[in-house]
């Protein structure tokens, strides 16, 4: 499909149109409709009590996201995951949603170890002055948040480090994966998946990596990110064994 097909984002995604592309995805991220099957127009109304075209408005915008695609005189058929848009945030929301939450998760946390080391080593190298500052700010927030067990506000603020650090990188690319983070930090708190108190270690591997880009040493910066990362893995490898062996 053109970007030209694609529906303009204040239609798509607003009101009703926003839900019932919220719950076709939550169904497909769900496995609730199987890799190959086939959607009908009709039976679509009828589930979501909505008119022809709001589905085909839908349809559409889950066809831009590479989750189904219309077949003539088939019907609209459901892609597998290989064809999806994986770096959506609506596609890892729906992802994180579903029963293969682990596995996606898993899947996150390894890209975000090959990439978030290496653009702490990169900011250390090239942030302004300024972020660097804003950087050793967010670290103490992030300690005293943790410390006070406020877990709503230890996301906020994780979530606004990590995206210092990917910003302050200077590479574009890794610039544009902040909403990933987002999604997997967002999803890991609200699933359980996070510790009620951050341990100490992690709150001061934090500092280390806000300190190293302050100080410009940009192999201290990388070593203390991609620390972050290794325990975060850790923490995950418990559910993901017993997910292995389900």
């Amino acid at each position: 499909m053109s970007a030209a097909d694609s529906p303009p984002s204040d239609v798509a995604f607003s009101g009703l149109h926003a839900s019932v592309v919220d719950q076709m995805g939550l169904a497909i991220g769900a496995g609730e409709w199987q890799s190959g099957s086939i959607m009908r127009i009709e039976e679509l109304e009828e589930r979501y009590g909505v008119s022809r075209s709001v589905i085909r408005e839908v349809l559409r915008v889950l066809a831009s996201m590479g989750m189904v695609q219309s077949r003539r005189r088939v019907g609209v058929q459901v892609l597998p995951a290989t064809e999806w848009n994986l770096y959506d945030p609506q596609v890892i929301r729906w992802r994180l949603a579903s029963p293969g939450r682990v596995a996606q998760l898993r899947s996150l946390t390894e890209l975000r170890t090959a990439v978030e080391p290496q653009a702490a080593r990169l900011a250390a190298m090239r942030a302004p002055l300024a972020d660097a500052s804003e950087l050793m700010g967010l670290a103490g927030k992030l300690w005293a948040a943790g410390r006070d067990g406020d877990t709503e506000l230890f996301l906020k603020l994780d979530i606004q480090f990590h995206h210092l650090v990917l910003s302050s990188s200077g590479n574009e690319m890794f610039g544009k994966l902040n909403s990933l983070v987002a999604e997997v930090l967002t999803g890991r708190t609200h699933y359980g998946m996070m510790p009620d108190h951050p341990h100490e270690e992690a709150l001061q591997m934090h500092v280390d990596v806000a300190s190293a880009i302050q100080r410009g040493n940009a192999v201290d910066a990388h070593a203390a990110m991609l620390a972050i990362m290794e325990r975060a893995m850790t923490e995950m490898s418990t559910l993901w064994d017993e997910t292995a062996h389900k």
